[in-house]
């Protein structure tokens, strides 16, 4: 490949693609405006199929396994305490590879390191502040006065992203999606381990797993107005919305609380590049649904891909878009219902909790398994080239 790259954000999307640049030859130099990225993620997250292959494409699979835990199943609950659906977690039945969950912190260290390991060299503490573009290169300035230049600059500095408003001063801006998310560790017995379980309570929706000897546990709350993050008693709130009897003991058993998470939306953010200048992850489509980690990964492929088999960068960039917009929209619609499901009132709550009883044995598996058996463009071309 043999192109200098500057990667704005050390986060997911930035090591993954720092990481799989580096395999293909690039130069990459990472920016972080934290000191510390991983103190800056919040809780738990999960990898779907879908993102396992990506890891195992990048060559960090088993180090990311390591890091975390398999959870073959996903179980989801009435507010009563009824079983709507087991399915399996993040994957189509047979799949080999079953969802881990790790903390987000734990995930963005290991892809760090695979990424330094393979000769990216990563920069904490340097915050963008502006750029220039011109037909050779892309030039990057920082508040502390640094200034760098590459051949290609990729933003992966998430939803808020500075480039994305440089960019297009007119691109769309988060807003508050109507939900936050506040998660906590408990020390509890009989959870079952390897289940992700998901309550439907009448207040949001209530997701708890066993770690270990702990129990993970976040709580998604759906109030119209942006919660004030000062003074707020965050365990107290959720303990007062969540009484159902399993939400209610994982709660009263909490040792310890993460960061609370306020949850933002985006609207479709249409451009994506210019000539040496492209967005992924967070930074070009915010999908949540689960999601957000493994299709960052499919981005950094991708882009890696579309570099190794274009003759210029302002082809590969059209290539990488090309390649991805279609699933990001579809990924983007499932996002957006799952939402609209969290932010149901009682009697839709209620309604939704018939329907899954019939639709999760029918048909979940078939309406999922475009998402979870999406393959990396890195193995599809090992298959076309046998």
């Amino acid at each position: 490949m043999g192109v200098r790259v500057i990667v704005i954000g050390g986060g997911v999307a930035g090591a993954a693609t720092a990481l799989a640049l580096c395999r293909g030859g690039a130069d990459v130099t990472v920016y972080e405006a934290y000191e510390d990225p991983a103190g800056e993620v919040g809780s738990f997250v999960s990898l779907a199929s879908n993102g396992l292959r990506g890891l195992d494409a990048l060559g960090c699979l088993a180090r990311v396994r390591a890091a975390g835990v398999d959870v073959p199943r996903q179980r989801m609950w009435s507010a009563g305490g009824h079983l709507l659906g087991d399915v399996p977690r993040g994957r189509v039945s047979g799949d080999p590879l079953h969802s881990v969950t790790l903390m987000r912190g734990r995930l963005v260290a290991e892809l760090r390191q695979a990424a330094q390991e393979a000769g990216a060299r990563i920069v904490t503490g340097a915050r963008l502040t502006g750029l220039t573009e011109t037909a050779a290169e892309v030039v990057v300035e920082f508040a502390d006065g640094r200034r760098d230049t590459a051949d290609l600059l990729v933003a992966a500095d998430g939803i808020w992203s500075t480039v994305r408003g440089l960019l297009d001063p007119a691109a769309p801006r988060p807003e508050y999606a109507g939900l936050y998310s506040v998660s906590g560790v408990s020390r509890m017995a009989d959870v079952e381990p390897g289940v992700f379980n998901m309550t439907f309570a009448r207040n949001g929706a209530f997701l708890h797993l066993a770690v270990g000897d702990e129990v993970w546990w976040s709580a998604q709350v759906a109030e119209p107005v942006e919660p004030d993050r000062n003074g707020v008693d965050w365990l107290a709130r959720v303990a007062e919305l969540y009484k159902e009897a399993t939400p209610s003991a994982v709660l009263a058993a909490t040792t310890r609380l993460q960061p609370t998470v306020i949850l933002h939306a985006v609207d479709p953010i249409q451009t994506w590049h210019t000539d040496r200048l492209v967005l992924i992850g967070d930074a070009a489509h915010p999908v949540g649904a689960g999601q957000g980690a493994s299709m960052a990964i499919e981005d950094a492929l991708a882009l890696a891909a579309a570099l190794r088999t274009e003759p210029a960068i302002p082809d590969a960039l059209t290539a990488y878009d090309t390649e991805r917009r279609p699933r990001i929209v579809k990924v983007l619609r499932t996002a957006e219902d799952n939402r609209g499901a969290k932010k149901a009132g009682p009697v839709k709550r209620w309604l939704q909790a018939v329907m899954m009883r019939v639709f999760v044995p029918l048909v979940y598996e078939r309406a999922t398994a475009w998402l979870y058996s999406y393959e990396p463009a890195r193995q599809r071309e090992r298959a076309g080239s046998r």
